[in-house]
C-alpha cells in the first residue's frame, strides 16, 4: 500500500460535526454554558451563606424535612433526576446518531474519558492506601467531570477556539457521565429491595411502550416518571438511576413527517429547568462547606482530600491527554487539522473540574461521616477552582493564537 493511501485511511480523532447534529450541539452548548454560570453563582452563594453569621440558618434549611425527604435529599435525589434524565437522553443520542454511533470516531473520546476516570481513581487509592488514616471508599469522587462548569469556562475565555474542541469536550462528558452513572448504580446502592425495583422497572417499561406506540400526551408520562423515580428510590438504588433509564428509553429519531423526535421536544422543555433550577439547587445545598482556617488546615493533612485534589488536578489531565495521545499513536486516528496538541492539553486540564457529580458521590461515599463529607466536598471545590484557573489561562493563550 502506498504511503498516501495509508494517510487517507487514517481517522480524525476530533471529527467535524455537521447537519442536525451541529444544530443540536450548538443548542446544548448554549444551555450548558448558561447552566454553568448559574451553577457557579449557586455555589458562591452556598459558600458565603455557610461561612457567614447566618450559617445556622443554612444548615437548618438544608436539613429541614419536606415530606419523606430532607431539603438536601430532595435536591440530590429529586432535582438531579432531571439532570440525569437528560444525561440518559444525550447518551442515547450519541449512540444512535452522534459521534459514538461510529466506532472509528468514538474510540478517542471513549478512551480519553475512561482514562480520565481510571487515573484519578488510581491516584486517590494510592494516596489513601499509603497514608495513615486513609479511606478507600471515596475513590470515585475525583472521576467525574462537570460539563456545565467546564463549558462555562470555555465560553468565557475560548470564543475563538475551534468547534471540534467543544464537540470533543461534550462527547467526553457524555461518556464520563455514563461512567459516573454506572459507578453510582453499582457501588452506592444501599439496602436493596426487590419489589420496589421491579415496580420501577415495570413503569419504565410502560414508558417505553408509550414511546413505541407514539403516545404524546404528558398527562401519562409525567406521573409514570415520578412513580418510577419513587420506587427506584425505595428500592435502595440511587433514585437518579430512574432518570437515566427513562432518558435511555426515550425515542431520539423522528418519524417520517415528524419535525423533531420526542427526545428533542422534551429536552427543549426540561433543559432550562435542569440548567436553571435543578443543578443550581443541588449546588446550593451541596456546596455549603466550612472554609475556616482550621477546616482548611485539617483538609491539608487529610488523605481523602489530598487524594481527591490530586485525582482531579493531576489525574484528569494525565488520563485525558494520555488516553488521547496513546489512541492516536497506536491506532489509525489522527488529530483534526483544525487543532493542536496544546488545545487538547488545555481541555484535559479543564476536565479536572469535578463539581455536580463529584459532590454527589462525596455525599454518597461519606454520608455517615459529616466531617469527612465536608472535607471531601471542600477538596472538590478547591481542586475544581484550581483546574478552572489553570485551564482558563491555557485556553486564553490558545484563544489569542486562533484570534490573531
Amino acid at each position: 500500500m502506498r504511503p498516501i493511501d495509508r494517510i487517507r485511511q487514517r481517522r480524525r480523532a476530533f471529527p467535524r460535526v455537521l447537519g442536525r447534529e451541529r444544530a443540536f450541539l450548538a443548542d446544548a452548548l448554549r444551555a450548558e454554558t448558561t447552566g454553568g454560570l448559574l451553577l457557579l453563582a449557586a455555589a458562591v452563594v452556598a459558600l458565603i451563606w455557610a461561612n457567614s453569621p447566618w450559617q445556622d440558618a443554612y444548615h437548618h434549611v438544608r436539613d429541614l424535612d419536606l415530606g419523606p425527604l430532607s431539603v438536601e435529599a430532595w435536591s440530590a435525589d429529586g432535582a438531579l433526576a432531571i439532570f440525569f434524565y437528560l444525561a440518559g437522553v444525550e447518551l442515547k443520542r450519541e449512540l444512535v446518531v452522534g459521534t459514538l454511533s461510529k466506532l472509528s470516531e468514538a474510540v478517542v473520546p471513549v478512551v480519553a474519558a475512561l482514562s480520565g476516570m481510571v487515573l484519578p481513581a488510581i491516584i486517590y487509592l494510592g494516596v489513601n492506601l499509603l497514608a495513615p488514616g486513609g479511606r478507600t471508599e471515596g475513590w470515585a469522587v475525583p472521576t467525574a467531570t462537570d460539563i456545565a462548569f467546564a463549558l462555562a469556562v470555555l465560553a468565557i475565555v475560548g470564543s475563538s477556539l475551534p468547534g471540534a474542541l467543544r464537540a470533543f469536550l461534550l462527547t467526553l462528558a457524555v461518556v464520563d457521565d455514563f461512567g459516573a452513572i454506572l459507578v453510582i448504580a453499582v457501588f452506592f446502592s444501599h439496602g436493596f429491595h426487590l419489589l420496589p425495583l421491579l415496580a420501577s422497572v415495570a413503569l419504565i417499561a410502560v414508558f417505553y411502550a408509550l414511546q413505541r406506540f407514539r403516545v404524546r400526551t404528558p398527562l401519562l408520562y409525567v406521573p409514570i416518571a415520578i412513580a418510577a423515580w419513587w420506587f427506584m428510590h425505595e428500592s435502595g438504588i440511587h433514585a437518579t438511576i430512574a432518570g437515566v433509564a427513562l432518558g435511555f428509553v426515550t425515542r431520539v429519531l423522528p418519524d417520517a413527517g415528524e419535525a423533531e423526535a420526542p427526545a428533542e421536544r422534551i429536552e427543549h422543555k426540561l433543559r432550562p429547568w435542569s440548567a436553571g433550577v435543578a443543578v443550581p439547587l443541588f449546588a446550593l445545598f451541596a456546596a455549603g462547606v466550612t472554609l475556616s482556617g482550621g477546616a482548611v488546615r485539617a483538609m491539608l493533612t487529610d488523605p481523602v482530600a489530598l487524594g481527591i485534589a490530586g485525582g482531579l488536578v493531576v489525574g484528569k489531565f494525565i488520563g485525558v491527554f494520555g488516553g488521547t495521545w496513546l489512541t492516536t499513536r497506536f491506532t489509525r486516528a489522527e488529530l483534526n487539522s483544525d487543532l493542536a496538541w496544546r488545545d487538547v492539553g488545555a481541555v484535559s486540564v479543564l476536565a479536572g473540574i469535578g463539581f455536580t457529580v463529584a459532590l454527589l458521590i462525596a455525599q454518597l461515599a461519606f454520608g455517615g461521616d459529616a466531617a469527612q463529607t465536608e472535607r471531601a466536598k471542600a477538596a472538590v471545590l478547591i481542586a475544581s477552582a484550581i483546574a478552572a484557573v489553570l485551564a482558563a489561562g491555557l485556553l486564553f493563550r490558545r484563544n489569542r493564537a486562533y484570534s490573531d
